[in-house]
Formats: structure tokens, sequence, C-alpha cells
């Protein structure tokens, strides 16, 4: 009853965000609330709740300063020349620019944390998205599954855990993996090029002049463009209302909102991810800020604090040398004040969720029922078995229930049928891709939280193209016999 329950708990919550009928964070609070009466385990509703927000408020607490951190960092300028270099290079193209959005969340994706690596790539590839009436929903989902790739670095958490729970070498893991996950990640930049493509091809053309707003001049013919062309075309149809949003998504503050002056054009906030002259910029101190973002994330792949301690006092710190004065640091608290609340509190939400689904013991039941329901037929493919497992699971459930729970129970039974454990734990790793948008991963409420997207419209265009890199990864593992 309880991995039916539980199921059944999981597809409700789907369906009603998917259909837009609940929002996320009711959706987590108030469906587990009524599956833990149904399981006739509301009394204990209160210590499941307690339970999940104490496991998940260092989570909450990193991210809260992070965006802080970020935020400012995004204000002051430091993100500036990515911004440019990546227009520069991409020339306005949107097969270039979703491609390049799969090349920078792989690169960011190095210092081994999904959040960083999403408000790095958000605030740096949103204006363009946004000036050119891009899909918002192809950034997300392209960034989520690059990301998703690189998660299985050795300091990145899954391949860690797995060595951990499995009592292996992480190295002996990851390692003989390197071509399939390569393949993985090409997987992930073709797949750009093809959505990218298809942006271009319902997309108009300008020049580089007209894209960015400025009045045209004498401009070399090799620097036309692809641009949204909108409803109509041309000039006007690029300056066509862009819907709103601020130009950084939840990060901007100091960008402002975007919109419509009421004929059509856009105001000049709508692109301030570029705007040389915005008061909050700090170009005096931005080596002082460059080498405090490197010192800030090799210290977190390094592990010489936990990663709330170092994002508090990075925030504390930043603010206080490109800020000193009082006033302006409440300014930039308060600008990103939006932004913090809904991302910390879709997390303290998430705790509920994660919170009932462990503590009911349901996501005990549903794993041992997937397990059980293996056929012995399939033991000596004990490899396959669990990298297909490893999707689904790895979705509905925290990586640490996948593979603190469930993946021992898989490695024993591939033991008995001479599969090594190394094997399994190689399989284990192949659904990042995915769960990387699983609603229980926080980064992904900084994603889309960031880039203005709801959370079902992510779902509904990720899922089927992570579930397709997941199997790209799988299948080239076998091919090349790492499982």
């Amino acid at each position: 009853m309880l991995t039916i329950l539980g199921f059944a708990m999981i597809a409700t919550f789907l369906v009603l965000i998917m259909m837009k009928k609940m929002s996320p964070i009711a959706a987590l609070v108030l469906i587990p609330a009524l599956f833990c009466v149904l399981v006739g385990k509301g009394a204990h509703l209160g210590d499941y709740v307690i339970d999940g927000v104490s496991s998940l408020a260092p989570t909450a607490a990193m991210l809260m300063f992070a965006i802080v951190y970020f935020g400012v960092m995004i204000d002051v300028g430091l993100f500036d020349p990515i911004v440019r270099a990546i227009l520069k290079f991409c020339k306005a193209d949107p097969m270039r620019i979703v491609v390049g959005t799969a090349l920078l969340a792989a690169i960011v994706s190095l210092d081994g944390d999904g959040s960083t690596t999403f408000m790095i790539t958000v605030s740096a590839m949103y204006p363009l998205y946004k000036r050119l009436k891009m899909s918002l929903v192809v950034m997300t989902g392209v960034a989520a599954m690059a990301n998703g790739v690189m998660n299985t670095l050795p300091w990145g958490g899954p391949t860690a855990r797995a060595a951990t729970a499995l009592k292996v070498d992480a190295t002996d893991i990851f390692v003989p993996m390197i071509p399939a996950l390569a393949v993985g990640l090409v997987a992930v930049v073709v797949l750009a090029y093809v959505l990218g493509l298809r942006e271009r091809r319902r997309l108009g053309t300008l020049s580089l002049d007209e894209a960015l707003g400025r009045e045209p001049e004498s401009v070399p013919e090799s620097e036309t463009v692809l641009v949204g062309a909108g409803a109509g075309a041309g000039t006007s149809g690029a300056r066509s209302g862009a819907g709103g949003g601020s130009a950084h998504g939840g990060a901007g503050g100091s960008a402002g909102s975007a919109g419509s002056d009421g004929r059509g054009e856009e105001t000049d906030d709508d692109f301030k991810g570029l705007d040389p002259n915005r008061p909050t910029l700090r170009p005096k101190l931005y080596w002082f800020n460059a080498l405090l973002t490197v010192a800030l994330l090799t210290a977190m792949i390094m592990e010489l604090l936990p990663i709330p301690v170092l994002f508090l006092i990075g925030a504390a710190l930043v603010l206080t040398v490109n800020f000193p004065h009082i006033p302006d640091q409440k300014a930039r608290i308060a600008a990103h004040a939006d932004n913090v609340l809904n991302v910390s509190g879709m997390v303290f939400a998430a705790a509920v969720f994660t919170g009932v689904l462990t503590g009911t013991g349901m996501v005990d039941h549903m794993a041992n029922w997937l397990v059980d329901t293996i056929p012995d037929g399939m033991g000596p493919h004990m490899g396959l078995v669990t990298g297909l497992l490893s999707l689904p699971l790895t979705y509905f459930m925290s990586n640490d229930g996948f593979y603190f729970g469930v993946l021992p129970v898989l490695a024993e039974a591939g033991q008995a049928h001479g599969v090594s454990t190394l094997e399994i734990a190689r399989a284990s790793i192949v659904g990042q891709p995915l769960h990387m948008s699983s609603p229980l991963v926080p980064a992904v409420y900084v994603l889309v939280g960031m880039a203005k997207v709801e959370f079902g419209d992510h779902t509904r265009f990720v899922v089927k193209w992570a579930v397709l890199t997941s199997l790209v990864i799988l299948a080239a593992g076998i091919l090349f016999g790492i499982i």
C-alpha cells in the first residue's frame, strides 16, 4: 500500500504542477501533507516536516547567500565581459547561443555546484534570450542537462556517494566512465545545435546593431545576424514587447524590470545586462571581485569550509567592499530579496515533500518494490538494470536516498550474478542529466527562478531530452565495455 501511495503522491504532484493547477510551493506542501494523512500517520506530520527541514536547512542557507553573492557580482559588472564575449562569438545567432549555453554550463559546472552553475549561466545568457525573444525553456533545459552530465565529477556528489556507499574508490568509478560521459556531453551539444536550429528557423534576421537596440550604423554584411522578429519583421519586430521579466531574471536587482512602454517599444531596462553606465558598476574593484570569486570556488572544491559558510562570508565581504555605505548595502539586499525568498521558500517546501516521503517509509517501499520486480534472468545484466533504474529513482528521490538506500541492494544482487561492484557503481551515475531537473533538487529552482520559467514548463520540455541523454551515456558505457 505504501508503494502505491508513494507513486500516487509523486504522480499527483507532477500532474498538478505541469497542468499549472497548483504552484510548486503549494503542491510540495499540501500534497505530501494529504498523503501523510491517507497513510494514517498524520499525527507524525510535524516530526517528518521538521526532519526534512533540518536536513535541507544548510542547502537553503547556501542558496540564500549564494544568490546575494552572485546577484551583487552581476550588479557590479563581474559577468558583463562574459555577456559581451558570448554575444560577439554567437553573433546573435540563436543556434550559436543555444550551443554556447551548453558549453558555458558545462565549463562552469567544473566547480561541482549546480546552483553556482545556473546562477552564472543564466546571468550571462538571459539577456541574449530575452532580447532575441528565444525560448527560455530551451536555455533552462540545455543548462540542466549539461550540468547533469558534469555533475558526475568526483567532487560533484553522485560519484562520491556511490563510492562511499559501495566502499570503492571514486577514481575507479569516474575515470573509466570518462569516454561514456564525453559522449553524453557531445550529445547535449548536438541536441543544443538541433534546438538552436529550430529557434533559428522561427526567428527573423537583423543586424547586430539592431539586435542590441542601437541606431543602425555602417555594419559589414558579415555582421548580419539572426534575431527574433516577433510578430513583425525587421527592427519593429525585434523591438516589440518582450513580455516582461527582469534583464537578469530573478537575480537582477540593478537591471530593473523589462516591459513595454505601451507603444510596442522595449524600455532601456530590457537589456541592462550590457548597460555600461548603470550606477552599481564597480570597475575599479573588478579584479578584486574576480579573484574573490575564484578563491571562493577554489575553497568550495577543496572543501575548506562548508559551502553555506563560504557563501555567507563571501556575501558579507562583497557587500562590505563594493558598497561600504549601509543604505547601499540594504538596497542591494532588497533588490535580490524576491529571488532569495522564492528559492529558499521552494527548498523548505521541498523539505516537506522529502520529509513525508522518507518518514512514512514510502520511499523505502518504492525502492524495494522496484528491486523485487527485476526478473531473475536479468541478473547477469544488473549493470544495464542499474543504469535504467537510476533514471526514475534519482528523479523521484534524493541522491542520498538512491545511493545509500537502493544502490547497495542493487550491488549485492549484481554480485550474486557475477557483476562487479564497480560496474554497478558506474551505471548508477548515468541518470544524472535527468536528476538535475528533479523537483527534489534545490538548484533547479534557482535555474527556473532566475530564468522566469514555470517549473511545469521546464519539466515538460526537458524530461524527454534528459532521458535521451542518459540513455546515450548508458549505451556508450555498454558499447565501450565500461558497464
